[in-house]
């Protein structure tokens, strides 16, 4: 890859130069109602709002536009589900009956342009259909992942006050139905707010009881709503500044903080990202392997491949148990995929199982040109791992639940900038990107600081939390007067990449020394034996803070843990240097992790600092913990 050949350097200059203007021509690739009256207006909002006075409709853009430009037979959602066998393709001319007939219905529910709509639901297609069904009437919808803990799910009632909720009577996990009804009745009763009805999909592998009164029976509904959908429903005209949908942030304790995303700012965004970006045509197969719950859904699963006019796949699996370690190379060759988003974690838990990728072998990958990584940050061993073994560009990038889109990253579109291993590569227009210091002065290159960003935002990031203006200041606005706080650390090199090391905290300090957790991991994940690994600092009455390392071992490695952990302490040493203190590496049999992926090593933290903790509302398997537990104090930790 030459940078010289990347439209990159010129495309973002540009935006440097004449933002207003870079924005106001990307508008052009959606359809309005009623155009803008000023692209961006400094005096609205919190720090200025993206579109004022402009009319549009969020499912329109979606999907009618791609019906009446002649694409109905198009495939828009491929579902693809190894836990239920089942597969199913839904054209954008499916997609838009079913969207009118579920607006239809919530419309006859009482939901009216400005209730909210919480989706609690497993990966299937009537979610997409909610969240579509909801843009098209003009409603507000907020999606909580499914099987979210009852406590959980009642806190984002009371914050949204949903007039409807859609959900299910069960999801699925390998080897287990999780049962989302009796979660639901339970976070209902816990909430002060009461939802009017509640419309329950009924799913084969278990029958829910329906409340009378409350419950509705979705396929019953349905069927009785397609009678009159048809002609009825037309996409309702909102403001470009209207919520579209308000998105949760995991891990919070209290008052859950709401993510707002606008409609008009959100569609230019993605829509620009799809070409520019990832280097997708419309027409062509793109699939983000990730929930519907998180942003990377909302944004890739949905959103942005629809607006683009693209094939969007929809799965309901793993990276691995669905049936091996194979399933993610079956979907890509299965139907044709261009490009796959999914997370780190997902391809180390490939690596871990398949570390030869010998299953790669049984699939014809032929039209498939580009992974893209995000989520976590991409060690570089699992990105050479994943080029060698896929022979297409390997591309990490970075961005979070309040930006909706990427921060920064290696616009493939645009012509792809040489790789860097370890760094997202660079920002995407509309990003001015700063690494400061704890007074806000900006650092010199290589020099670790707090990643911040100038204000104004770009289109699609969030211009304030739901309801709460004074904390979305507070949260991000305040520590950085005049940036958003990313609450990131790294760095950014000469030639502008970027490195983004972990969170703030994920920096520690050692007897005065800043080392970065991030730079341990990627040093520990070079280890021939360790397929993943988690660096976190834990307590030390001498020196403050010493880093502790936890490795996963690659399957079929036979040698013993403490020798592995002893070479993994020699490499540390090796690699970074005594400065680190690092003494500690233990070898466990998995990492505690998020349903998206993340590695609670905050959780981590407190059980190795004999700190008071809570079970994590989004742990994905709670009885890691206790192995986590045994394997520190069998190290004399946390005792």
């Amino acid at each position: 890859m030459d940078a010289r050949s990347s439209r990159y350097h010129e495309t973002y200059a540009r935006w440097q130069r004449d933002p207003v203007g870079f924005w106001g021509e990307a508008a052009e690739a959606i359809d309005w109602f009623e155009k803008p009256k000023a692209v961006f207006d400094p005096n609205a909002g919190i720090y200025g709002r993206w579109y004022t006075g402009g009319v549009c409709n969020t499912c329109f853009n979606a999907v009618d536009r791609h019906v009446d430009a002649g694409r109905g037979d198009q495939a828009a959602i491929i579902y693809d589900s190894p836990l239920t066998g089942q597969k199913r393709t839904l054209t954008y001319h499916r997609l838009l009956t079913e969207t009118q007939v579920l607006g239809g219905m919530l419309r006859d529910l009482g939901v009216e342009k400005g209730d909210r709509v919480i989706l609690y639901m497993p990966m299937v297609p009537e979610a997409v259909i909610g969240m579509l069904a909801c843009a098209r009437i003009g409603a507000i919808h907020s999606v909580v992942f499914g099987g979210f803990a009852a406590r959980e799910l009642a806190t984002r009632i009371d914050d949204a006050k949903p007039k409807v909720i859609l959900s299910a009577s069960c999801g699925l996990e390998p080897g287990r139905i999780v049962a989302y009804k009796p979660l639901l009745d339970e976070a209902i009763t816990l909430a002060a707010h009461k939802p009017d009805a509640c419309l329950i999909l009924q799913r084969p592998q278990a029958q829910a009881a329906l409340i009378e009164g409350r419950d509705r029976d979705w396929a019953a509904m349905r069927d009785h709503a397609l009678i009159y959908a048809h002609s009825a429903y037309r996409c309702v005209p909102v403001e470009a500044t209207d919520p579209l949908y308000i998105l949760y942030t995991s891990g919070t304790t209290g008052r859950p903080k709401g993510v707002v995303r606008d409609n008009g700012g959100h569609m230019v965004a993605l829509t620009w990202s799809m070409r520019n970006l990832y280097g997708i045509e419309p027409g062509e197969v793109y699939w983000a392997a990730s929930d519907l719950g998180w942003a990377v859904g909302h944004s890739y699963i949905v959103y942005g491949p629809l607006f683009h006019g693209c094939t969007s796949i929809l799965y309901e699996g793993k990276p691995v148990g669905t049936p091996d370690a194979g399933a993610f190379w079956r979907v890509i060759a299965e139907h044709g995929c261009a490009a796959l988003f999914t997370a780190p974690t997902a391809f180390r838990a490939i690596k871990k199982e398949d570390p030869q990728g010998k299953l790669l072998a049984r699939y014809d990958l032929k039209k498939f040109r580009t992974l893209f990584l995000a989520g976590e940050r991409a060690d570089p061993d699992t990105i050479i791992w994943a080029e060698k073994l896929l022979k297409v560009p390997v591309i990490d990038h970075w961005w979070q639940t309040e930006t909706g889109w990427c921060i920064a990253g290696n616009p493939v579109g645009l012509g792809a900038l040489p790789v860097k291993y370890g760094s997202p590569t660079v920002p995407m227009p509309g990003y001015d990107v700063r690494v400061v210091d704890e007074s806000c002065r900006e650092l010199a290159a290589s020099t670790m600081g707090s990643i911040v960003i100038k204000l104004p935002l770009p289109p699609s990031c969030l211009p304030t939390l739901w309801q709460a203006d004074d904390r979305f200041r507070e949260s991000y606005l305040t520590e950085f007067p005049g940036y958003y706080k990313t609450a990131d650390a790294g760095f950014k090199d000469e030639d502008g990449y970027m490195f983004v090391m972990g969170r703030t905290d994920d920096i520690i300090n050692v007897a005065g020394h800043r080392l970065s957790t991030g730079g341990m991991e990627e040093v520990l994940a070079s280890h021939p034996d360790v397929a993943e690994c988690a660096v976190l600092g834990i307590k030390d009455e001498l020196k403050g803070e010493v880093p502790c390392g936890f490795v996963v071992l690659k399957s079929g490695v036979d040698r013993q843990p403490a020798e592995i952990e002893k070479e993994c302490v020699a490499l540390i040493r090796e690699k970074i240097g005594p400065v680190a203190s690092f003494r500690l590496a233990i070898a466990v049999a998995r990492l505690p992790k998020t349903r998206s992926g993340k590695i609670l090593r905050g959780t981590i933290k407190k059980i190795a600092d004999g700190e008071p903790w809570t079970m994590p509302a989004t742990i994905d398997d709670p009885a890691i913990l206790d192995e986590i537990e045994t394997a520190l104090k069998g190290k004399g930790v946390g005792a």
